[in-house]
């Protein structure tokens, strides 16, 4: 176990990083309508679902590409035979494949798609990759490249409570699908894809007790290797975790008696070999994503970005106007472009009236310049008429 005292804060009353005064370059901003909400994706193409303009359909499949600006429409309507009580429930997309999951609104059953997808558009027919009844939840999925994975877990009420849950992947144009990880148990976090790993927190030691194991997989042989595996104190769950270079990025949502270190709220940089780890001690709001050594942490009000190689750390501020409803990281994992979305309220009236999309260079940091304090003038002249101004007083 990690004891309470083996923490590297961040920063705060024990803050071992230094603050760095550094802004980054914002590539892109975008006002899309009230009703979209921006996914995690990994590409110049991102998923949105977006509001339809009636009650059928009730939600459409979208996409939006940080390239040009545009927002398309791909799945307008669901698919699924006889889809009278039938939404899309969730979407996600790279810029080579497409996905969706379409959810029967009284019977609770589900679909998975995927199909190939190019410049906002499917281009292929779509597959079924699953399909399940009430009995299981519906899945939490990523897509990377031409690649879909996804989890199948039981529900936490009815018949299967029971039964192991798994992770299957499926390859664009493959006829089906292959489990590739079983978990005697839920999976604790969503899939989530960084680079060439899948990040994956299994039931691990079940004879032991309940363990979850934060483990990256090898995504370029389909996950038959294991990169680094992670531990978790017996009976605290993660809440999110990706692989980020050489160190997972995992978080925790709630404060546990037991556990230790590991055991209280916050997000942790660390592998499963390290006796210490990098802390942000404040309540998490999403996954992690950066680039490998610049980490974008989401905190309530703002974004941290840490810096773990030169140990600084520096603030990325949220939209104005969007604290009610919350801005949100539309990235996973390690990327150089990193990309906001968020609500917004109407200066005037305070209700929300757009969405506001923004993407920022985290490889290029200025520094900010410092202000000059009052009375300080840039040239010898306004000196001299400061000394003018005060002798005729």
């Amino acid at each position: 176990m990690v004891e309470q005292d083996a923490a590297t804060q961040v920063m705060g009353e024990d803050g071992a990083f230094e603050y760095d005064d550094v802004e980054f370059e914002q590539t892109g901003e975008w006002t899309l309508p009230l009703g979209n909400v921006v996914l995690p994706g990994e590409g110049t193409w991102l998923p949105v679902t977006s509001a339809g303009t009636s009650a059928t359909p009730m939600v459409k499949a979208s996409a939006f590409s940080i390239a040009t600006g545009d927002l398309v429409e791909v799945v307008r309507e669901p698919i699924t035979p006889k889809a009278t009580n039938t939404v899309i429930y969730d979407v996600g997309c790279s810029d080579e494949t497409y996905a969706w999951v379409e959810l029967n609104t009284l019977t609770r059953a589900w679909t998975l798609y995927a199909a190939s997808f190019s410049n906002g558009a499917l281009t292929a027919t779509p597959s079924k990759l699953w399909e399940a009844d009430a009995e299981w939840d519906p899945p939490r999925f990523a897509v990377a490249g031409r690649r879909v994975v996804w989890q199948v877990m039981p529900s936490l009420s009815g018949n299967s409570t029971s039964q192991h849950s798994f992770c299957y992947l499926w390859k664009a144009g493959a006829s089906e699908a292959a489990a590739v990880v079983e978990s005697p148990g839920r999976f604790a976090t969503a899939p989530a894809v960084s680079g060439s790993t899948l990040t994956l927190t299994p039931r691990v030691r079940a004879d032991e007790g309940q363990y979850y194991g934060i483990t990256a997989y090898n995504l370029n042989d389909d996950c038959a290797t294991i990169v680094d595996r992670l531990v978790m104190p017996e009976g605290v769950s993660p809440f999110h975790a990706v692989r980020m270079g050489n160190v997972f990025a995992f978080s925790v949502e709630a404060d546990y008696s037991y556990g230790g270190l590991l055991g209280s709220m916050g997000t942790y940089i660390g592998t499963s070999s390290d006796t210490s780890f990098i802390t942000v001690p404040l309540e998490p709001f999403a996954n992690v994503s950066g680039t490998g050594e610049r980490l974008v942490v989401k905190s309530r009000a703002s974004y941290y970005v840490v810096d773990i190689k030169n140990e600084k750390y520096t603030f990325l501020g949220c939209v104005d106007r969007s604290l009610d409803y919350g801005e949100y990281p539309a990235r996973v994992g390690e990327t150089n472009t990193f990309v906001t979305f968020a609500t917004v309220k109407n200066q005037d009236t305070g209700y929300p009236d757009s969405v506001k999309v923004r993407a920022f260079n985290l490889a290029n940091a200025t520094k900010v310049p410092e202000e000059k304090e009052e009375g300080e003038e840039g040239d010898e002249a306004s000196t001299d008429a400061g000394v003018d101004d005060t002798t005729e007083a």
